[in-house]
């Protein structure tokens, strides 16, 4: 299995400059082959020019710009160039499926912030100086890094990246290692119900608080941009250091609430894994879920819209992007894979309006946000519980019928599952808890 690793580099002042000089020239690069893919298209009869055809240049542009071109790694050059045609490939792709794509774009110096390496060695080289204490990383061009290396690389090095953050300089390591064991059986299976008041419920009734990093956050994101908007009114080559300052503030808090949430999301995940064998979630549609309303045109009067709830609906897209959902159901699955975990997702379609004890189904059966009251048996549970409850029951359903059309059917009563409020449907789902 391949696992990425990432730790923070300490250059000096030098290095620091020629790691910036490297990631604008490559910057030069990525928009120099972009502009003539667009003047190729455009001028030349609409030809496609591709990766081979761009990397078969390089040679040509080294030599004929060695200051800047001819000092950094060849293979790095063509991580970029593939950068760009895998953009053309994602761009063809979308349009092919009827999405809206858009072109892809030239790229600033700041927007551009990661230099590839594809293989350890060739340019680089991870660990340069394996006999000094102090570990380093080399790049050509640059020299000698010095690593804050805060945990060991286990396998072997694949690929390496420089990347920026801020005024901060990253390695990114991806390391090829063998799969690891499996966590020891837990005997338990949980069902999850994603949501807004509460991150996550469990099947056995157990909620994790929704953090709200960005909301927290709100108030300081608030002054910043405020800030870089002042400063930002003056025209572009009379700007000032504080306007440079405030564009620093608004992006370091922006990675602030990035890394609060990531740092939640993997400590979450974790805990689900390793206290239950099978964990089964919703198949969210998170992008259907956060689209903008449609506006609603007035029949009687040209040029006016109806009121259509885009207010509202802007809020719950807000707090459904804060709260990460797709970021943590993508840390679950990896997390779930390296522990030998299984993961399902199902339909997420009437799990919080099905009755887990009679099965009726009606709108009815949710009348506020929280509550759950089916009104053919009149039993009363907090929604989301009812909704992990389901999931957890249409996972087992779809797990069971993958193992029967795997093996051969079993006996009657071998294995069998009963779902009530109030008992723990997965069995010992919250023992270790």
């Amino acid at each position: 299995m391949i696992r990425a690793y990432k730790f923070l580099l300490r250059p000096t002042v030098g290095q620091q400059a020629a790691l910036g000089e490297m990631l604008c020239d490559h910057c030069s690069l990525y928009n120099g082959a972009l502009q003539e893919r667009r003047d190729a298209y455009r001028h030349a009869s609409k030809t496609s020019i591709k990766y081979a055809m761009q990397s078969a240049q390089l040679k040509g542009i080294r030599s004929f710009d060695p200051e800047r071109q001819g000092r950094w790694s060849f293979s790095s050059q063509q991580a970029t160039l593939r950068r760009l045609d895998r953009a053309f490939a994602a761009f063809f792709r979308r349009i092919k499926s009827g999405d809206t794509p858009g072109y892809p774009r030239f790229r600033g110096v700041n927007w551009f912030d990661t230099v590839d390496f594809p293989k350890d060695g060739d340019g680089c080289r991870w660990d340069s100086t394996p006999h000094d204490p102090v570990t380093r990383v080399r790049f050509q061009g640059v020299g000698h890094v010095k690593v804050n290396q805060h945990r060991p690389v286990v396998g072997k090095v694949k690929t390496v990246s420089v990347k920026r953050e801020g005024r901060k300089w990253f390695v990114v390591l991806t390391a090829e290692q063998a799969q690891p064991e499996p966590l020891p059986k837990t005997g338990s299976t949980v069902g999850i119900d994603m949501g807004i008041a509460n991150f996550l419920t469990d099947s056995g009734g157990e909620f994790v608080p929704n953090p709200r990093h960005g909301r927290k956050a709100a108030a300081n994101l608030e002054t910043a941009q405020q800030d870089l908007a002042r400063f930002g009114r003056v025209r572009r080559d009379k700007r000032t250091k504080n306007h440079q300052r405030a564009v620093e503030r608004v992006a370091t808090l922006h990675r602030k609430v990035r890394r609060q949430r990531l740092d939640h999301a993997h400590k979450t995940a974790l805990d689900l894994v390793r206290h239950h064998d099978c964990i089964a979630h919703e198949d969210l549609k998170i992008r259907n879920m956060s689209k903008t309303v449609a506006p609603k045109p007035d029949p009687e009067t040209p040029g006016s819209f109806l009121p259509n709830g885009a207010a509202a609906k802007t809020g719950l897209n807000r707090s459904i992007q804060e709260a990460g959902w797709g970021v943590f159901l993508t840390i679950l699955t990896s997390k779930a894979e390296s522990a030998g975990r299984e993961v399902i997702a199902v339909d997420s379609r009437n799990t919080s309006r099905q009755c887990p004890e009679c099965g009726h189904t009606a709108k009815e059966n949710r009348p506020t946000q929280e509550k759950f009251h089916c009104v053919l048996c009149g039993q009363s549970a907090h929604a989301d519980t009812v909704g992990a409850i389901n999931v957890l029951r249409a996972g087992l359903v779809r797990r069971n019928a993958t193992r029967h059309s795997e093996k051969p059917p079993q006996h009657e009563g071998e294995e069998s599952h009963s779902f009530h409020l109030g008992k723990d449907p997965g069995g010992e789902c919250n023992r270790g808890r």
